[in-house]
């Protein structure tokens, strides 16, 4: 009675495990075998969300995207620096004492104390005029008797200007900072582009690892009920039902599942690892691994190809960047082109001069000499700004370059650095399109993928309950229960399968059209 009680204990605990059935998107029944082992792994619950948010304050692909952004913008603001004005000063002090053999030196030993300064301010402008107002002052102290002033105060003041005439004015002139400005553009998109595939890393990630402890949960299912497969197949060779040779399927069937249960945990922790990598953080103390509590989404609403496909080519970031590249490019490509020709530069002045001074009386011979030129360094200094002795200068410098195959060269450089530039951009364009269409092809079959994966996992249920009856029956050996077991192994984790790869396809279709990142800017 003992004996034919067990007999009927395996197939009724056996036939429970193969009886539960995967309902809508829901991977199986929340009080099914597979559900309280998923519920029963240790481990740090870890949402989609949390993942995501971990990422981006810890994924350091974003990091170096940022570091990037910011060394752009630094860029733009030193070729800025190139047009802010600069003063300038400059002071000189001379003390010279030299013979003379002249009568006319004054002085038998001539001694001359000099102080002169320059100061003023300069600066570029975006058209390629280089401007500079400028003062200029002196003050000679000397012994020489001729000195009609003493100390003396000199003064020179002028604005001149340098205007190239034939470099393309801003188009030459502002070449590097309208690359930066380009290349700031470019990292910016870049930035935001990282933090969308960070995103979808993490999302593959976690779904990788979801599908991983689901076969973990269905491997240590088919283990468990391998163990009492085993000793009911032991019981029925005792009681004579079947032969030695179903016992040693059984444990042949055992050690096989136990191997893939131990590979099944290896897989496990692996995707844990390589999630935890991503995100920057480390299960709670004493936990080996996250565990994810968010489950695939359902109904993912499919838009025709085209539209996707359209709406990739004009959000796309990184594809914004490459163009923003060829940009940065052809705007030193233009330049080159006005550059090779011959410079001819405007130049010009405006000037005013200042003369002041201690007044002597000099006298040379029988004669008294005396100068009414008297004052301060301010009047000198007056005389100046009131132009009281103006000055002005223009004219034309043109310098030609024999043979020209410096800018020549130079321009063929960048239009082929443009010609690689646009290729490049190409290359990115049509290999973005082939992705789109693939993970669109991808999310247009996920639900009929999943739908015949559920219907394989219903169809390896009713063969393992079939199966059974006919083993209970003596109509099947052990090997073939062996073999449905499998096969309902296989059919679990092609569903597994399908749930994510139909979700990570959602992922990566948002990726590639950079959608986060478009709904936070509208």
């Amino acid at each position: 009675m003992n004996a034919a009680l067990r007999n009927l204990a395996f197939p009724v605990v056996f036939l429970g495990f193969f009886s539960s059935h995967a309902v809508g998107q829901a991977p199986i029944n929340p009080d099914s075998a597979l559900q309280v082992i998923l519920n029963e792994l240790e481990g740090t619950l870890l949402s989609l969300r949390q993942a995501e948010q971990l990422s981006l304050r810890n994924a350091t692909s974003l990091r170096r995207a940022e570091a990037a952004y910011l060394a752009a913008e630094g860029g733009v603001r030193r070729e800025l620096g190139f047009y802010d004005p600069e003063v300038f000063f400059r002071l000189d002090y001379l003390d010279q004492v030299q013979p003379t053999a002249s009568f006319f030196a004054g002085a038998t030993v001539l001694s001359v104390e000099q102080a002169s300064s320059r100061a003023g301010v300069r600066m570029n402008l975006p058209i390629g005029t280089q401007m500079e107002l400028a003062l200029n002052a002196n003050r000679p102290k000397t012994n020489s008797a001729f000195a009609l002033l003493n100390p003396e105060y000199s003064v020179f003041g002028s604005l001149s200007f340098r205007q190239p005439l034939l470099g393309g004015f801003s188009t030459s002139s502002r070449k590097q900072l309208t690359r930066a400005e380009r290349t700031v553009e470019a990292e910016k998109a870049r930035y935001d582009q990282q933090t969308v595939t960070v995103s979808a890393e993490v999302e593959h990630l976690y779904w990788d690892l979801y599908a991983a402890c689901r076969d973990y949960a269905v491997q240590k299912l088919i283990r468990d009920r391998s163990v009492v497969f085993l000793k009911e197949t032991e019981l029925r060779v005792h009681t004579g039902l079947v032969g030695p040779s179903q016992v040693a399927n059984a444990r042949t069937f055992l050690a096989e599942q136990e191997l893939l249960l131990l590979e099944r945990h290896e897989q496990m922790d692996h995707q844990s690892d390589r999630l935890a990598s991503l995100i920057g953080a480390r299960p709670e103390r004493g936990m080996s691994r996250f565990i994810p509590v968010d489950d695939p989404p359902g109904e993912i609403p499919i838009e025709p190809v085209d539209v996707v496909v359209e709406r990739a080519r004009n959000e796309n970031l990184g594809l914004l960047a490459s163009q923003k590249e060829v940009e940065s490019v052809q705007v030193l490509a233009d330049a080159a082109g006005w550059e090779l020709l011959p410079r001819l530069d405007l130049v010009g002045s405006l000037g005013g001069t200042g003369l002041t001074g201690a007044g002597r009386d000099v006298i040379f011979g029988g004669d008294t000499l005396r100068t009414n030129r008297t004052g301060s360094f301010s009047d000198a200094l007056n005389q100046v700004t009131n132009r009281d002795y103006p000055s002005w200068s223009v004219g034309l410098e043109l310098s030609i370059p024999i043979g020209f195959r410096s800018g020549l060269g130079e321009k063929d450089r960048m239009d082929a650095h443009v010609s690689i530039a646009r290729q490049r951009y190409l290359e990115q364009a049509r290999l973005l399109e082939e992705l789109v269409r693939g993970a669109h092809r991808e999310l247009a079959h996920g639900q009929e993928r999943i739908k015949a994966a559920r219907e394989g996992v219903e169809a390896a249920q009713e063969q393992a309950r079939i199966g059974l009856v006919e083993f209970r029956n003596g109509r099947t050996t052990a090997f073939e229960i062996v073999r449905l077991g499998e096969d309902f192994a296989r059919a679990q984790q092609r569903y597994s399968q399908a749930l994510v790869r139909t979700a990570k396809a959602a992922a990566t279709l948002r990726q590639l059209t950079s959608i986060e990142h478009s709904s936070a800017r509208n």
